[in-house]
């Protein structure tokens, strides 16, 4: 007895004492509902079976049944009925008996969590009534046959999103009688962008195919100079996702009354998509050491990397803003909310929040790199997801920026967003949530200062079109690129963006050059420089051009610095540095080559490619000095995809993927991944040498489970050599 009563305790939720029920913050979690509720005394020789019960529920939830089609659920690789929420939806009760109107009475519960509750919403009773009110709870009969009758439900526009529990309840003289728990009648319910109550409703077709049906995307990386694509694998609809997404709530510890509002959500999200407070989904790493995990470049898509979280419980290690920016994508298509993966070029990591990155020189022109703290990406990725904000003033609803990768606290957890789109671009950044760092990450100025021995700090130059230079997402219908750069900022120089600057300041994001800098540039005289492409392991040039646009006789001190960068800006070492003397006659210019050779960088380079150049150069006459920075990327070599065999759903084919080392060294330990959602589940094979100059060929067999375009993605990754990839669009006909 005592026994029980111990391991009863232990079952039981602590309370405390501002709440009478526990928190309700797990889908996952049930309470026992009773099948017989009695009134008082029961008379004897009642029996239940007298009465009107339930045979059995059918709910019409097979792929090409009337639900899933007209919920555009039928993706789903999922047994279980999923619609969105504000429409109606079909199911069938069959009865002991005919259904009689005037005399039998019933209606449909559903629960979620273990603390249902209708003010909460996480109980919902549905009477069965005449007509359906749009984005209302009800439900009405549309057909009646012998002991069978179809019912039309309608779901509230603003219901829980998750996995609700289906009980019917018929009510007798002497009590309420339910049918069984039966997991087979569990019904999801989603967002719903194809309905005008829902929060994330979306009026365009077309998009709605893109941002919320389509589940392979494209992502741009590289540099704004040398723009590069990768495709990803988002498979929101494969199997488990959805389940696993539902537990990202649950993990979030989300309260389920807010599970019903997309900003909650994506608020939410935005922490629980990386590991840094509350052991989300993926550990970053931007270190280059990849211990106990797999590099950030080896992921082709989110799949893998929620179905292992989901069973493990414990942070994938490892990412990068890509990788979370595409498992965010996943959970926000998934649940039904209208969402796209942005790239911003030259993105700001600003440090103090001061629309201002900090580049200090030491007394020679060089960057002193113990001082500078401030860096700026090559380029970083996020996520917009789109809905309204009623919480903001009209005007800043649409596309909000979300961003998973974890680069600053917000209220005391690694997140950020949703921040609305518009309210970035006018200047509005008092408004929730994160806007004053998102508008500095697009609207920086670089400011290069340099400390005179006096203790006067003197600007040498300010850069203010180098950050968000360019930004980009997926064009809709195709893997093309879409310029909306326009979204986030007017056009530098503009009177609109001197405006949103204005407006940002006044609401309180720090812009301030100290009062005790001097600012008078070199105007006259121009310096640049252009990086030949060039391929990984080939040597190259860097060509430093002057213009001296005066009559005066000028000479200079140039020195040119070749870094080593992590993606983030962050340099990992200096690999090659050269000082050479420029003169420079009146109205002439003058061009300066530097040879890279690939023994000088080979060893050094970290996973993808990228280098980061400063030139800077004092006018001897003047004292003044000239600065320039630019980030590059090597061309790294491509996976060849090909296809053998009929491309027909349900019948055996072949996908090969072919790759040639260019490295006149032998790659050790190569993994290559292939994956495509419909066709194939992620395949692995390790090889332990590829010999320089060599040629690999890996033979896939697979059965495509789905018709229609598809897409096979592959990568290849060892230490030497990281961002191999390669892609196929393949028709799957019907068989």
């Amino acid at each position: 007895m005592s026994e029980t009563t111990s391991t009863e305790k232990q079952k039981k939720p602590l309370l405390n004492g501002r709440r009478a029920l526990p928190s309700n913050n797990s889908n996952a979690e049930e309470n026992e509902v009773p099948e017989v509720e009695v009134f008082g005394l029961t008379p004897r020789g009642f029996n239940p079976k007298d009465y009107l019960h339930v045979v059995d529920i059918h709910l019409f939830k097979e792929p090409y049944e009337i639900n899933k089609q007209q919920h555009h659920t039928d993706k789903y690789y999922s047994p279980k009925l999923i619609v969105r929420r504000g429409q109606p939806f079909q199911i069938q009760i069959d009865f002991n008996r005919p259904y009689k109107p005037g005399t039998d009475q019933f209606w449909l519960e559903y629960l979620i969590g273990r603390y249902p509750q209708q003010n909460k919403g996480t109980y919902i009773p549905v009477q069965v009534g005449d007509e359906l009110k749009p984005g209302e709870w009800g439900a009405k009969i549309i057909h009646k046959e012998n002991n069978s009758i179809r019912l039309s439900v309608m779901s509230s526009a603003t219901c829980i999103i998750g996995k609700f529990r289906l009980y019917v309840a018929i009510s007798s003289p002497f009590g309420i009688f339910r049918t069984r728990r039966n997991p087979e009648t569990d019904t999801y319910i989603l967002f719903n962008p194809w309905c005008q109550q829902d929060a994330v409703f979306l009026d365009d077709e077309r998009e709605r195919e893109e941002y919320v049906l389509n589940d392979v995307g494209v992502i741009f990386h590289g540099d704004v100079n040398d723009i590069k694509l990768r495709s990803w694998s988002y498979g929101q609809f494969e199997e488990n996702i959805l389940d696993a997404c539902l537990f990202l709530m649950d993990k979030a510890e989300l309260e389920l009354s807010g599970r019903g509002n997309p900003i909650k959500i994506c608020r939410v999200a935005s922490a629980v998509i990386n590991s840094r407070d509350n052991d989300g989904v993926i550990a970053g790493s931007w270190d280059n050491s990849y211990t106990y995990g797999v590099a950030p470049s080896v992921w082709t898509g989110s799949v893998d990397i929620l179905l292992e979280y989901y069973s493990s419980r414990q942070p994938v290690r490892y990412g990068q803003c890509w990788v979370f920016a595409g498992v965010f994508n996943t959970f926000l298509r998934c649940l039904g909310i209208p969402a796209r993966v942005i790239t911003n070029y030259s993105s700001a990591h600003d440090n103090n929040a001061n629309l201002q990155l900090d580049f200090y020189l030491d007394e020679e022109g060089k960057v002193d790199t113990k001082t500078t703290k401030d860096s700026i990406w090559n380029y970083h990725c996020w996520n917009e997801a789109w809905m309204s904000r009623p919480d903001l003033p009209v005007g800043f609803g649409g596309w909000q920026v979300v961003d998973g990768t974890p680069q600053e606290t917000s209220d005391g957890m690694y997140r950020c967003g949703p921040t609305s789109v518009q309210a970035i671009k006018h200047g509005h950044v008092c408004f929730q949530f994160d806007a004053p760092f998102v508008f500095a990450e697009v609207n920086s100025d670089i400011v290069y200062s340099r400390r005179e021995k006096n203790g006067a700090q003197v600007i040498e130059k300010i850069d203010m079109t180098h950050v968000g230079k360019l930004i980009v997402t997926k064009e809709i219908g195709s893997d093309g690129m879409m310029d909306i750069t326009e979204e986030y900022k007017f056009q530098e120089g503009s009177d609109e963006e001197r405006l949103a600057l204005e407006t940002a300041v006044m609401y309180g994001v720090k812009k301030q050059i100290t009062q005790d800098t001097v600012y008078h540039p070199q105007t006259d005289v121009d310096m640049d420089f252009q990086v030949q492409k060039a391929i990984l392991g080939s040597d190259f040039k860097v060509t430093i051009t002057f213009k001296n646009k005066s009559q005066n006789y000028y000479s200079a001190t140039a020195y040119f610095s070749g870094n080593i960068v992590f993606y983030t800006g962050v340099t990992k070492s200096e690999f090659k540095n050269h000082t050479f003397n420029v003169t420079l006659e009146p109205s002439s210019s003058s061009a300066f080559d530097v040879m890279i050779k690939s023994s000088e960088y080979l060893g050094e380079l970290l996973d993808q490619a990228s280098f980061h150049f400063f030139v800077t150069a004092r006018i001897n006459e003047t004292g003044k000095i000239l600065a320039v920075q630019k980030a590059t990327v090597l061309e790294i070599p491509m996976l060849h995809i090909k296809t053998q065999g009929e491309m027909v759903a349900g019948r055996e084919m072949f996908a090969i993927v072919e790759f040639t080392n260019p490295l006149n060294q032998t790659l050790e330990n190569v993994t290559l991944r292939l994956e495509g959602p419909g066709v194939l589940r992620t395949m692995k094979k390790d090889f332990r040498q590829i010999p320089a100059n060599s040629t690999l060929t890996w033979e896939v067999k697979c059965t495509p489970k789905r018709p229609g375009l598809r897409k096979l993605i592959a990568s290849l990754n060892c230490d030497a050599l990281r961002h191999v990839y390669g892609e196929l669009n393949v028709q799957i006909q019907k068989l």
